[in-house]
């Protein structure tokens, strides 16, 4: 299995616009970060979690010309917004574009994207094909277990995603005694950490570190890092052994 970090940013990316502090400036490309997303390749079948604003560009920029489904954890903006661009898929492909997600989910992509779900279809808007999924039932794709994993965002209920010894969190800030159960024995794990300072719907770094090694994993990824991080070059080598900073483009191979 393949997992390639398509974006690592917050919801307003990085750098941020207007904003001149050393992470927005910096050279370093590990600090220029789009939107989180993920693409998962295995067995020869195409996964990317959520469809961000950056979601063209993050298709074009990592080279992916074949897309079997989308998973959804949330319905924010910076985790849906990008939905039209599947349009490409859909031509290249021949078919609807297969989207798990919450029953919520589906009806906020319905209500947002009222046009690709209407009856009489404008000629080339996006198809998709929904998939309502829910927490701790795992389901399948093209002969691939997956497992929803619960977490919460502030009081909004997210979705990661577990598949075989890898598993996907983004925008917690609470993981619940059941959801840790099914995190157990993961040994690759992507982890938000929002900032240094506390935030009322994410891990702060401190905490995301307290929760990475509660759980006991061999490696931790931190993504949707914000540009108040600062230099990634800075920050990420005070992390313990086995915790590193995920960055857009990096590919870790499981």
């Amino acid at each position: 299995m393949n997992v390639t970090f398509l974006g690592t940013g917050t919801s307003q990316g990085v750098p941020v616009i207007g904003c001149t502090c050393q992470s927005c400036l910096s050279e370093d490309k590990r600090d220029n970060r789009l939107r989180t997303s993920i693409h998962i390749e295995i067995d020869g079948v195409s996964l990317v979690v959520d469809t961000g604003p950056d979601f063209r560009f993050q298709m074009l920029r990592a080279g992916i010309h074949k897309l079997d489904a989308i998973l959804i954890t949330h319905e924010h903006n910076d985790h849906v917004i990008g939905l039209d661009d599947i349009r490409a898929f859909n031509y290249i492909q021949r078919k609807d574009m297969p989207l798990y997600a919450t029953e919520k989910v589906i009806l906020e992509l319905k209500s947002r994207f009222s046009y690709v779900f209407h009856e009489n279809k404008y000629p080339g808007v996006p198809r998709v094909k929904p998939h309502p999924i829910s927490a701790g039932v795992a389901f399948n794709i093209n002969g691939i277990d997956i497992i929803p994993i619960e977490v919460l965002h502030g009081r909004l209920p997210v979705l990661g995603f577990r598949i075989k010894n890898f598993t996907y969190i983004t925008d917690a800030k609470t993981i619940s005694t059941v959801s840790q159960e099914l995190i157990a024995g993961t040994e690759v794990l992507v982890l938000n950490a929002l900032r240094f300072e506390e935030h009322h719907s994410h891990f702060s770094i401190e905490q995301a570190i307290e929760m990475a090694k509660k759980l006991g994993v061999k490696q931790t990824y931190f993504t949707h890092i914000s540009h108040r991080m600062g230099l990634c070059s800075d920050w990420e080598r005070n992390l313990p052994k086995g915790i590193n900073a995920a960055y857009d483009g990096l590919t870790i191979d499981i």
